[in-house]
Order: structure tokens, then C-alpha cells, then sequence
């Protein structure tokens, strides 16, 4: 009798099991076009009318708390943070913000790379200036780089999509002036390896953190362990108003500094009740980027902050969940998290294992996708945002073959924390068959035994 992936992962058929299969029989679902799956479109729409997909890509609700902060602004027109002279949205965002981090500092901007612009230039990178990031990672962080003057340095980034060390070492000593580094995906590398490794040179480390609100190191929450945490809110994000960014500190300077530069213009910084000392220092010295929030951001933000642990612990289940399924095939791997992590998921990424061309990885994302399961793998979408040989802006690089060839079998699915258990089983099963569809197909046109995995009890 053939039995799901689901079933087959958890050794005795789940109560849904059959139901789940019976509905993966029927299904040939679609996605509209995203990144190199346009072309496949056309029969996506024809075979959505028969079956259709969870939807990875809405957002939850609102909180029904913001929903009168939100109409007042609306009835008042004041959008604009610093009309009132003081207890804004946004200043009231960012202090209960500052709170939740348990820091003193926070700045609200208009998106993550706002942030970490800002954080670039509150720690003085000048133009020229050698700033050492992932090779694994979005392009906004490079950008963000050189729109501030500085030379982005890559570091290559091993096969469970965390810095290699020995890379990271190796160039630290190359003149480096800061380090980004990205939480990608919310996979955090060794943290204490890198502060020990920063500190001893007194380079300043900020923490790309866009995907990592919620994750704790070592006890410790991600964006508070470097000298600038940054955090995206972002439609996709834990916390989500559609764009939005913040900015995190413990050092006065710093948030003096990014408050003038984020365009608190004239005296305006008098209305962050924070760090006055150094931003009289820092008066009329700095340049105005203008990359405030708005009111309207911060009100929707605002009830959003209490539920980050509840959303985070509902990320991990699910991740934990479709990993366990996705790691019983012989096909798929999902790296384990590190000893000292606890993150904060709303994706999964795994690698493709035993696909030896770039046809098999194209056809397990094909059938993925006609199974109703969007994937990309992260080297073979057209233009992808993530692979390092597509940012042409930013100059010639050293060797990163590790990195790319990570990037050629890295998959990357969303896994929103609001999915419920039918829903995982649907995209685990897609996953786990679309992998077994492309196999077969191999062992047909070869000959070969499709290679299986003994696991131990």
C-alpha cells in the first residue's frame, strides 16, 4: 500500500493520513509568476480550479487593539511623527520596542536597509572603507553598504547557511572597519566565535537581524549581542506594517547620531526623550537622509510586539515539524540548528541532496510548483536577490565556491507561523513526492536503484 510522506516519516499512519494523501492525488495546483517560475503559469491557473494550496503568502490579521489608534490618525490626519512635541506613535513604538529587546535605544525607520545605512554611518564608515558581510544573504545588505561609501567584502557561507569561520578569520585581518552580519533566513552562526573574533580587533559588529526578531543565542536575543541590532517589518516578518525598519543600541552616541540622520531636522531630536547630551553635540554636524516612520507604521506596529513570542514559538513548531518529515527522505536535508540556538522561523530552507545537474534541481522546483508548493532554489531563479554573482554593483570578489554551490541545492519555502497542521502536511508531502517524482524519472532514464536511507531508531 503506498503511503504518504507524512505517514511514512512518522513510522504508524496518522489519523489524516489518507485524507491528506487522496487530496495530493487530486492536486495540480498554481502559483502566478515569481521569480523563474513564470512560464509555468498558464497551467497553474488551469489547475487551480481544482485543488487549492495553503497560501504561504498572506499575512495575519491586525490586531483588532490597533484598530482605534489607527482610525484616530486617520480622523486627525497627523501622520507625520514629530507634529505632536511629544508621545507620538512612533516614539511610543519605539520605546516599548526598546523595552521588549531590553535595550535603551531604539530608532523607527522606514525599512530594514534604512537601518542598517544608518548604522553604518552612526559608526563612521567612510568612503572607501572595507565592510565584511555574508556571501549569503539579500541584496538590500550590500546595497546598504555601498550607499553609505563603503567597499563590501564578502565571506563565504557553508552548506547549513552559516559564516565559515575560517573564511570569516582569514579576512578580518584584510583592513576591515565593521561587520554585517545577516541572520539569513534566521540562521544564526556562531555568535560568540565572532564577538570574540570582532572584539579582540575592535571592529564593530551590527546584526542584520531582518529575519531573526524572536531568535535567542545563547540566552541572549538576537540584535542586542553586536553594537547595532537592525529589524525589518516588512509584510513577510514577524512583526509586520507592510514596510517599516528599527534600529536597536545600547551605546547613546550611536542613537544620537542615527536620530539626526534619520531626519530629525532643527530640534526635533528634543522629541526622542533619549541620548540630548550627544545629539547637541551632534547638531548641525550631520547630514539629513530622511528615512523617518510615519505615525500610521507605528500604530499598526504597536500591538504587533506582544505577540512576537506566541508567533515565534508557532514558527518553530511548524518548522520542526516539516523539517522531521522533510529529513526522513533520502532526497532533502534540513541543517539542524546550532547547540546554542533557539530561532524564530517563517520559512524553511533545505538542500537538495543526490541531484547532480541543475535539470533535476530545475525539475523538483518545477514539480514542487505544480503540486501547489512554491520553491526556489536559491542559484537557479533568474535573478535572484540572494545569489552573491548578481550583485554586479559591488566589484570583483574572491573565490566563493562554497557559497555557490550551497546556493545551486538550497531551497527556500514559506512557512508562515499561522499554518495549521493540514497545511504542513500538504506542503511536506508536495515537497517529499516532487523530490521522489524526479528520482524515479532518473532511475527510469538510467537504469539505476533509487538510493535509500537506513536511519536509525
Amino acid at each position: 500500500m503506498h503511503r504518504s510522506p507524512v505517514e511514512r516519516s512518522q513510522g504508524n499512519t496518522s489519523p489524516n493520513g489518507r485524507k491528506v494523501l487522496e487530496n495530493l492525488r487530486k492536486l495540480v495546483n498554481a502559483f502566478g509568476p515569481f521569480g523563474g517560475f513564470s512560464q509555468h503559469s498558464g497551467q497553474a491557473k488551469k489547475n487551480a480550479k481544482m485543488v487549492s494550496s495553503p497560501s504561504v503568502y498572506d499575512a495575519e490579521p491586525i490586531p483588532a487593539a490597533a484598530r482605534a489608534e489607527i482610525d484616530a490618525l486617520l480622523a486627525s490626519g497627523d501622520l507625520f511623527r514629530y507634529t505632536a512635541a511629544s508621545g507620538s506613535p512612533v516614539a511610543e513604538l519605539e520605546s516599548e520596542f526598546a523595552e521588549f529587546m531590553g535595550v535603551p535605544f531604539a530608532l523607527a525607520v522606514n525599512s530594514c536597509s534604512a537601518a542598517l545605512f544608518l548604522s553604518l554611518k552612526a559608526i563612521g564608515i567612510e568612503p572607501g572603507d572595507r565592510v565584511l558581510i555574508p556571501a549569503f544573504t539579500f541584496a538590500a545588505v550590500p546595497s546598504a553598504v555601498v550607499h553609505a561609501g563603503g567597499e563590501p567584502i564578502l565571506v563565504d557561507v557553508a552548506e547549513n547557511y552559516r559564516i565559515d569561520l575560517n573564511d570569516f578569520e582569514a579576512k578580518l585581518s584584510q583592513n576591515i572597519k565593521a561587520v554585517v552580519i545577516s541572520h539569513m533566513r534566521g540562521h544564526t552562526s556562531d555568535m560568540d566565535a565572532i564577538m570574540a573574533l570582532c572584539d579582540a580587533r575592535k571592529i564593530p559588529v551590527i546584526e542584520d537581524a531582518a529575519h531573526s526578531l524572536g531568535t535567542i543565542w545563547s540566552g541572549r536575543k538576537i540584535g542586542t549581542i553586536g553594537r547595532i541590532g537592525c529589524f525589518s517589518f516588512q509584510s513577510f516578518k514577524l512583526m509586520n506594517a507592510g514596510e517599516g525598519g528599527m534600529l536597536i543600541t545600547r551605546d547613546p552616541d550611536i542613537i544620537a547620531r542615527a536620530i539626526i540622520m534619520s531626519g530629525a531636522y532643527e530640534h526635533n531630536w528634543k522629541k526622542h526623550p533619549v541620548a540630548h547630551d550627544r545629539c547637541i553635540f551632534w547638531q548641525n554636524k550631520l547630514p539629513l537622509y530622511n528615512m523617518r516612520m510615519n505615525n500610521l507604521s507605528a500604530a499598526v506596529l504597536r500591538s504587533q510586539i506582544h505577540e512576537v513570542p506566541r508567533r515565534a514559538s508557532d514558527g518553530r513548531a511548524n518548522h520542526d515539524y516539516v523539517a522531521g518529515i522533510l529529513n526522513a527522505s533520502p532526497w532533502l536535508n534540513v541543517p539542524a540548528p546550532l547547540d546554542l540556538e533557539l530561532r524564530a522561523p517563517d520559512s524553511i530552507q533545505f538542500n537538495l541532496r543526490g541531484f547532480d545537474s541543475d535539470e533535476e534541481a530545475e525539475a523538483f522546483q518545477r514539480s514542487a510548483n505544480e503540486k501547489g508548493v512554491m520553491v526556489q532554489v536559491f542559484g537557479l531563479s533568474e535573478d535572484n536577490a540572494r545569489a552573491f554573482w548578481n550583485w554586479k554593483f559591488i566589484g570583483h570578489q574572491s573565490d566563493l565556491k562554497q557559497t555557490r554551490a550551497m546556493l545551486m541545492r538550497a531551497c527556500d519555502v514559506r512557512l508562515p507561523a499561522r499554518l495549521r497542521k493540514n497545511d504542513l502536511d500538504f506542503i511536506a508531502n508536495a515537497l517529499v513526492e516532487a523530490a521522489e517524482d524526479v528520482k524515479k524519472t532518473d532511475q527510469k532514464g538510467c537504469g539505476s536503484p533509487i538510493r535509500t536511507l537506513v536511519r536509525s531508531a
